[in-house]
């Protein structure tokens, strides 16, 4: 067997793959991503000079590992990792507390004494966590729609200024409580329209111009940065500040922060919100036809223009639904963070294409993936203030767990287009009504979700069988 056949193998072999083995995949690339982070810090510490060698195997001797390598090395890499995820949440585990204490006679309870899960660092981590949703959301439903939208962090500042200037005007006309329940509702709604129709351009481009979505929305990124910036700097700039940001909201138009304190910068209730999102799209979706028609035309487009989808219609309208979940994102920002809008938002748009890759392009998966990136981040933070490590060298192994982690599931979208429908496993070929099998929206008759779409008979069409478009020419 050729080194062709055998990758090809190990690709269908990936796209069938379960939910499970999916998991155990994941699990076993972070594995091996930590085992190569740890050489690169150790080659890292060679490089380095230091008086102190810092390096022992066990910090200290979790799983009853004996000490080894006292000499030679000047970065801990248990040190490191045990910042970047344990620091992210607050130092909840006890020192010395590993899986295996309990066997070896160590404490049962893992939990450090006076641990309080409403720590400072536990907030940053949810906060990035929360507005990773919403990218991440965007992406992955501009991604199962067959368009990539790489213009999520355009549509989210876009969005976000919108917020802050719509409530701005607003927060005059109400105050209290009363000004919470209509200025909150009213900034999400207003980043929504504003990032949906900025979403709903390259979409439109895409649909009735045969542009590339993504050069378009690239560049509408750079459009939105340097009309936003001239806009903040020039129109509607905070007089009393030298910084490039809008006046402040009033407190009570920004998102309650209830068990935290105001200024760490995060909300419950904005991380209820995205969790709502999060079951409102897989819902849209999994059970209506409007997903079922956008999954469609994601998948098989010539399929689901043969059963009567609107191809055109169907992009412009995946693509303002991806810009409005990215505009909420912005207005959670400036909401929940900021409290204004400024200038240089982070990159939280591009990170959510990471998210939603890492996600497989599923909403329920996309809140898991966003809380990974959210300790990812927040124990960056983390890393750099507690230990010597340099930076550069923190954001090489972030980089190198995101890469490794997200790897099997961006081979396996890749696969599914690179593979003729007709050879992928376990997916048939076939055409679509118009969204409509069975009664329920992409779900057979045993309730599992199927990507491929059929009659209302559940019956390969013809055309699609043999491999032919709706004229009759062969599929290319």
């Amino acid at each position: 067997m050729s080194v062709r056949d055998r990758a090809r193998r190990a690709l269908e072999r990936l796209i069938a793959a379960s939910a499970a083995e999916r998991v155990a995949i994941s699990l076993a690339s972070l594995v091996l991503s930590l085992v190569i982070g740890t050489l690169i810090i150790l080659a890292g510490g060679r490089m380095t000079t230091c008086e102190e060698a810092a390096f022992v195997l066990t910090h200290p001797q979790p799983f009853g590992v004996p000490q080894l390598f006292r000499m030679g090395f000047c970065y801990d890499p248990v040190n490191v990792f045990d910042r970047l995820f344990l620091g992210a949440l607050g130092d909840p585990l006890k020192d010395g507390w590993g899986p295996l204490s309990p066997f070896s006679g160590g404490p049962l309870n893992p939990f450090r004494e006076g641990y309080d899960p409403l720590n400072r660092q536990m907030s940053d981590t949810l906060r990035e966590t929360t507005i990773l949703v919403f990218t991440g959301l965007s992406v992955a439903l501009a991604f199962r729609a067959g368009i990539f939208n790489i213009g999520s962090q355009g549509q989210m500042i876009v969005g976000g200024l919108a917020t802050a200037m719509a409530v701005l005007w607003a927060s005059s006309l109400f105050s209290g409580l009363v000004g919470t329940l209509v200025l909150i509702p009213l900034g999400l709604f207003v980043g929504a329209v504003f990032g949906g129709l900025y979403g709903a351009v390259p979409g439109a481009l895409k649909a009735y111009a045969d542009a590339n979505e993504v050069i378009t929305t690239i560049m509408l990124n750079f459009v939105a940065t340097g009309v936003i910036l001239y806009l903040v700097r020039d129109v509607f700039k905070d007089p009393d500040s030298l910084s490039n940001q809008t006046e402040p909201l009033p407190d009570f138009a920004t998102f309650p922060s209830f068990l935290f304190p105001d200024y760490y910068g995060f909300s419950f209730v904005a991380l209820a919100f995205a969790a709502l999102c999060i079951l409102a799209l897989y819902y849209v979706l999994t059970r209506t036809a409007f997903g079922y028609d956008l999954r469609t035309s994601g998948i098989q487009p010539e399929a689901a223009e043969y059963g009567g989808v609107d191809a055109k219609r169907t992009i412009v309208a995946s693509m303002s639904l991806s810009g409005a979940l990215a505009g909420v994102g912005g207005a959670v920002y400036v909401l929940m963070v900021l409290g204004n809008y400024q200038t240089g938002v982070p990159a939280y748009g591009f990170d959510g294409i990471t998210v939603a890759i890492l996600a497989g392009n599923n909403p329920l998966g996309v809140g898991f993936a966003a809380f990974l990136f959210g300790v990812l981040k927040s124990g960056t933070t983390v890393v750099q203030f507690s230990t010597n490590v340099p930076p550069q060298l923190v954001g090489v192994l972030r980089g190198l767990i995101i890469l490794f982690v997200a790897m099997p599931e961006f081979f396996r979208m890749a696969g599914r287009r690179v593979l003729p429908a007709d050879e992928r496993p376990g997916e048939p070929v076939a055409a679509t009504d118009g969204g409509h099998t069975h009664g329920d929206s992409g779900v057979s008759e045993n309730g599992v979700e199927s990507d491929a779409p059929t009659h209302g008979d559940g019956v390969e069409s013809d055309d699609a069988r043999e491999g032919t478009d709706s004229t009759g020419g062969e599929r290319r």
